[in-house]
């Protein structure tokens, strides 16, 4: 940002805060970082999970990457500078919802490590589960469930995550989930850290 701006601009510090909000919703807020391939099965974990979540009174709010392309990013294009940016707002949202006391379960492919160290640095590796969906790519490519990977074979999609650019495995996530097992069973690996590290109350899973 311009620094004639910058210059300009006063934090406002809120009445209302974060502990504030934590202690009135019963449980602590913290960001779900959902990574992998496209068609590992982030969207489909984040929405069962939520649901669950949900139906037993947490706050909640999923940030998917192609809704937040959608909208707010839908300015950027698929070049490394707009990919970067992409990744860069959506971890600014989810911070303003760390501030808001909501578990907040984003679903983006987030192909590269520096750009998930910058989310990590940016929330605090405190406020962020690092969740790796690790499903092999001939999965993903058999599920296609945007048609992606028969563009991409078709030629009319290029740099795609997986096939022609690269997805950096994650070094040391908080826990990696086996994409062909059923959302229930990846769900309660999930719920299972969030009440090891006191984020939540115990749940039950019908």
């Amino acid at each position: 940002m311009n620094s004639n701006y910058q210059s300009n601009i006063f934090w406002q510090k809120n009445l209302i805060t974060r502990v504030k909000r934590e202690q009135k919703y019963g449980h602590k807020s913290i960001v779900i970082w959902f990574t992998g391939l496209s068609g590992s099965g982030k969207s489909s974990i984040a929405n069962y999970l939520e649901k669950i979540l949900f139906n037993n009174n947490f706050h909640t709010c999923v940030l998917d990457g192609d809704n937040i392309r959608s909208g707010l990013c839908s300015d950027l294009s698929f070049k490394m500078i707009d990919r970067i940016e992409n990744i860069r707002r959506i971890g600014e949202v989810a911070k303003i919802m760390l501030e808001i006391g909501i578990i907040t379960l984003v679903s983006v492919i987030s192909p590269y490590r520096h750009q998930r160290n910058m989310i990590s640095n940016m929330l605090g590796k405190q406020n962020i589960l690092e969740i790796f969906v690790n499903t092999p790519i001939n999965i993903c490519e058999d599920r296609d469930p945007k048609k992606l990977y028969k563009k991409v074979r078709a030629g009319i999609i290029s740099n795609f995550t997986g096939i022609n650019d690269v997805y950096e495995i994650p070094e040391n996530p908080d826990l990696t989930l086996d994409g062909t097992d059923s959302l229930k069973k990846n769900s309660k690996k999930i719920i299972k850290i969030l009440y090891d590290n006191s984020i939540t109350s115990s749940i039950e899973i019908d």
